[in-house]
Parts: structure tokens; sequence; C-alpha cells
């Protein structure tokens, strides 16, 4: 399996995370996803970013290449293939190039809309930081999935 492209849009823009989690992983570029929105889903004070097509809407990602541990080490993180499944999606990238990348999206399984932990807003928060994205996409994300305020 070669190196692919990877993209992120939720803990993983969070490069200390990722730097633990996938060493050999380089960010490649950086853009937006048309035609999607963020929602967060799961439990009560458990809940996990997603992704689920809206026309109208978009998502700022991070494209990083990885390599095949990366990859093994992303599907564990990400409980591929029963919590979140794969896709292959095109992203523009701020550059004008439009890549294909792998997207993971939450599976049916786990549909309902809920509020994340502290911890977990606070890790997405600070790679959009990181990044120049701005916060008002998590912010929608949260008002999207049930309020304000944090639980756990």
């Amino acid at each position: 399996m070669d190196n692919r492209l990877y993209v992120a849009y939720g803990s993983n823009l969070n490069v200390e995370q990722m730097k633990y989690r996938c060493p050999t992983a380089k960010v490649y570029g950086k853009g937006m996803l048309q035609g999607y929105r963020l929602l967060f889903k799961g439990s009560l004070g458990n809940a996990y970013l997603t992704i689920e097509q809206k026309i109208g809407e978009e998502v700022p990602v991070i494209i990083w290449g990885i390599g095949p541990k990366d990859e093994l080490s992303l599907d564990r993180y990400e409980g591929y293939p029963s919590f979140y499944y794969k896709e292959n999606l095109e992203v523009e990238l701020e550059t004008g190039e439009a890549v294909e990348a792998m997207v993971y999206i939450m599976t049916s399984l786990r549909t309902r809309l809920s509020l994340p932990s502290k911890a977990y807003y606070e890790a997405v928060k600070e790679g959009y930081e990181s990044f120049g994205f701005d916060i008002k996409f998590i912010e929608e994300a949260l008002k999207l999935s049930k309020g304000s305020g944090f639980h756990g």
C-alpha cells in the first residue's frame, strides 16, 4: 500500500495529536470540503465530529499525507469500520489544486446528535486555531448538536 491523502476535520487537525498517532504524517495542504457540514454525534458528553452532506455548506480541512502504518493507527483511533467508515472525496485546496483524499465519516449506528466533552472540543479548537480556521464552524456544529455547554 502506498502513501495516500487523508482529510482531517476534527481532532486530527491537532498537530500534537497527529505527531503522536501518525508519526510519519505530513501536512499536504489546506482547503474547504464543499457540500458538507460538521455535526457532533454520539452519547451525551462523548460525542465526536462527523460530516454530512449539505448543499451550500462547507467544512475547513487539512489534507495529510499518510503512510500505511499511519492509516492503520487512524483506523484503530476512528473505530473503523464500526464507528467510522471511509470514503474518498474530492477537496479543493487553497492553492486551487483538487485532490482526492480519504475521509472518515461516522456510521449510521451512532446518529444521535449530542455534545462533546470539553477536552475533545478543546483539542478540535486548538487544531482550528493552529491552522487559522474560523472557529464559527465548530461553534455552529455545537448549536446544531443541541445548543452549547459541555458535559463529562
